[in-house]
């Protein structure tokens, strides 16, 4: 098997019964749509096979080092760069998160990206048919959504020049046009 390949199965089985807290659709079609978009880029395998599994050591039971066993040492530490500390302040938790993206490499700038891009598009899709409704799913509520947003964009493009930032841009203003 591929690398991606291998990352696929991982994240089909890692993943399975979770669903979006967005609109409750399987949850592995995020990381499916965040490597597309990334192979649409021309994105090497590595990057591919680490959007896969962006949320794999988050929001899963899969330990670390199964992870390295499977895809290697290149790929967890993009998803390492990816994956917030979740025993953390939400504030906090997003600053750092922030600050780690920012200076890290490009690889994991662009999975945080493209991540943060399919996110938005499905925030907006959802509240095209929930209206305000669909900020209840945010802890933070709007206002600190779109501050993490902001902040993420305005420190990446501090550091790296890239065609996802200019749509990460366009959907962050979307949003924040979006009532609350």
């Amino acid at each position: 098997m591929t690398l991606t390949e291998k990352a696929l199965q991982l994240a089909l089985t890692a993943h399975a019964g979770q669903t979006r807290k967005s609109d409750g659709t399987p949850y592995i079609a995020h990381p499916v749509m965040v490597a597309f978009s990334l192979q649409s880029y021309g994105f090497d395998e590595s990057v591919i096979a680490a959007a896969l599994v962006h949320d794999v050591l988050e929001d899963t039971d899969v330990p670390r080092q199964a992870l390295a066993d499977v895809l290697g040492e290149e790929v967890v530490q993009i998803v390492e760069g990816v994956s917030e500390d979740t025993s953390l302040q939400w504030e906090v938790r997003k600053e750092k998160y922030v600050a780690r993206v920012a200076t890290a490499s490009v690889a994991t700038k662009a999975v945080s990206i493209a991540d943060k891009i399919h996110n938005a598009e499905s925030v907006i899709a959802y509240h095209a048919t929930k209206g305000k409704e669909a900020w209840a799913v945010f802890n933070r509520g709007k206002e600190k959504k779109l501050w993490f947003e902001n902040m993420l964009y305005t420190e990446v493009s501090k550091t790296w020049e890239h065609p996802m930032l200019e749509r990460y841009k366009e959907l962050i203003t979307i949003m924040e046009d979006l009532e609350a």
